[in-house]
């Protein structure tokens, strides 16, 4: 008798076991789906351009100030208008220095300055710092907040060839191009990477080369974000 209860203890706490093991299985698979759908969205929602160093009036309020002229942009690379109110912009401490909003068109960008990031700060009561991009390198991040967790969508990490004065580092075409130092108002000439193009930053329009730089004036460049 003893020995046929010790058996049926065991099948117990296997059965019990079995239904555990199950419950975990069928809640990551439903994580994983959940996840799986939420992902297309997000990758189509990418970090496009960083200036960190400015040099001149790039938000164009007739004064230069180091850190409200800063900027960075996102893109949209997607077939679809994208929501921004759930995403937040970082450095690397991964304080929030910039909660976006509004709706972005496919292919569109947004463009924020340091100064837009200022005035956010001060209506929601935080520390006012900007977008506190660091010229000798910095990470930049850009988060979706979502209703459970917090999930880090896209990263840039540059270095101080791409953070000197008046430089921005881009990407080029799809949401996995490649990052390009765009020079053209401060051509590097030395041997690290990345190497200069002579390209011209882009702020609020598709990024590429399409002026010359010999050809160009600085009164012409800012005429264009305006």
């Amino acid at each position: 008798m003893g020995r046929l209860w010790e058996i049926a203890v065991w099948l117990l706490v296997f059965v019990a076991a079995a239904a555990v093991v199950i419950g975990i299985v069928r809640s990551e698979a439903a994580v994983v789906s959940g996840r799986g759908g939420s992902a297309a969205a997000l990758d189509d929602l990418r970090l496009s351009e960083i200036l960190a160093g400015p040099a001149r009036d790039w938000d164009g309020d007739g004064v230069f100030d180091a850190r409200r002229d800063e900027w960075l942009e996102l893109r949209n690379h997607g077939a679809a208008p994208v929501d921004l109110s759930a995403y937040r912009v970082s450095d690397a401490d991964s304080t929030i220095r910039f909660a976006f909003s509004g709706s972005l068109p496919p292919d569109a960008v947004a463009l924020v300055t340091g100064r837009q990031a200022e005035d956010w700060q001060r209506s929601v009561g935080r520390t006012v710092s900007g977008l506190s991009l660091n010229n000798a390198g910095d990470t930049v991040i850009l988060f979706r907040i979502g209703a459970v967790e917090t999930t880090a969508v896209d990263t840039k990490t540059y270095n101080s060839i791409e953070g000197a004065s008046d430089r921005s580092t881009g990407r080029l075409g799809t949401a996995a191009g490649a990052w390009t130092l765009f020079d053209g108002l401060n051509k590097y000439t030395g041997s690290g990477q990345p190497q200069g193009t002579g390209c011209l930053p882009t702020p609020g329009i598709e990024n590429g080369c399409p002026t010359p730089v010999s050809s160009t004036t600085w009164g012409k460049i800012k005429m264009r974000f305006r």
